[in-house]
């Protein structure tokens, strides 16, 4: 290909990148705008203080938000202790041979199995095999499988970036392997590996796939107390109600959306301003 072809096809390239940008962003507005403008005026405070109803003017996601907060705070913590020892025995421990190189591929490649494969793995073991029914521990130890991988991805590629500089000087100076990584590996990469966990807490907090097929409840009236109550999540809620035909349930799902979005984001810019101010210390 000659250079002045070239140069067309990298030119029309931009203009179709750009104007697919452009209307992306323009459906995005689109859709955002119909959401605040249906679910904003539902926002007040018997919203959040309430229970499901059959009644529009009388539900709330009281049941839906802590169920959230209960399955999404005990499914990060799983994952992010078996992830991050996980990625320390992958990078420091592990033998450099096949079956290591394979074991790698194969845990990337389960960060893209659709959700819903997670949910029926999830209602093998943990609801039926395990007995623990359709409760939140079932719910939390679903989506900790979904999310590993992600976290032991990101907490590899956080490992490789410690310079072998520093561990070499901390070997000279005495220390054994396990204080190396606990002083100087862990420390280091804390920034990359925080990253993993806030792809990891947005992933879960708007999942709604696995735990359908594990058996959340559309609708409970009661809020949990424990991690073996039954459950609902702001996901789950909010397909009950987009579900309903009513134009009112519409409306309210809407208000659920505009609340899930800004609890993700809250999240998101609290993990990303910690992990920044890691960094820097650092």
């Amino acid at each position: 290909m000659s250079l002045k072809k070239r140069k067309n096809a990298d030119r029309i390239f931009y203009v179709m990148l750009v104007l697919a940008i452009i209307f992306t962003l323009f459906i995005l507005v689109l859709l955002f705008s119909d959401i605040f403008k249906k679910g904003l005026s539902h926002l007040n405070l018997d919203f959040f203080n309430s229970f499901s109803s059959r009644f529009p003017n009388k539900s709330g996601i009281r049941a839906a938000l802590l169920g959230s907060l209960w399955t999404v705070i005990l499914s990060v913590l799983i994952a992010t202790v078996l992830g991050i020892g996980t990625a320390i025995y992958l990078e420091e421990y592990a033998p450099k041979n096949k079956f290591t190189s394979i074991l790698k591929v194969n845990i990337s490649n389960l960060a893209g199995i659709p959700s819903v494969i997670y949910g029926i793995l999830g209602l093998s073991i943990f609801v039926r095999y395990l007995n623990f029914g359709r409760t939140i521990i079932s719910g939390s130890l679903t989506l900790a499988l979904l999310i590993l991988p992600t976290i032991i991805v990101s907490s590899q590629e956080a490992l490789k970036t410690v310079p072998k500089e520093m561990k070499e000087g901390s070997y000279a100076l005495g220390a054994t392997k396990w204080q190396t990584i606990k002083k100087i590996v862990l420390p280091y990469s804390f920034p990359g590996i925080l990253t993993g966990m806030i792809l990891g807490v947005s992933r879960a907090f708007g999942e709604s796939a696995p735990l359908v097929v594990i058996g959340g409840a559309a609708s409970i009236w009661f809020q949990p107390k424990g991690i073996f109550d039954e459950f609902t999540t702001l996901p789950l809620q909010i397909f009950n109600w987009a579900a309903r035909p009513q134009a009112e349930f519409q409306n309210i799902a809407a208000a659920g959306i505009i609340v899930l979005l800004v609890l993700v984001v809250i999240i998101n810019l609290t993990a990303i301003l910690l992990r920044n101010r890691y960094q820097d210390r650092m």
